[in-house]
């Protein structure tokens, strides 16, 4: 599986390591993901997504049927 969030498509950027000497080389910024298992009580079941670490903080917040909801509206999850 690729390195991509679940809900909303995060991936990795790219970008430049920087020397003291003002040197440039390539290098990736990966995505803080994490894979965990979510219940939901609507549909009385348990799926597992792998998702970034601010997601996380969002699903905490609003709850895991509101963020679902929002990313299936954004075509992101088809679960």
């Amino acid at each position: 599986m690729s390195r991509v969030c679940e809900l909303t498509g995060k991936r990795a950027m790219v970008g430049n390591n920087v020397s003291h000497a003002l040197n440039r080389t390539k290098r990736k910024f990966n995505v803080n993901l994490l894979k965990k298992r979510f219940y939901i009580p609507e549909e009385d079941k348990w799926i597992t997504l792998k998702v970034s670490a601010a997601v996380l903080k969002t699903i905490n917040k609003k709850g895991i049927s509101a963020v679902l909801k929002t990313a299936r509206e954004k075509g992101f999850l088809n679960k």
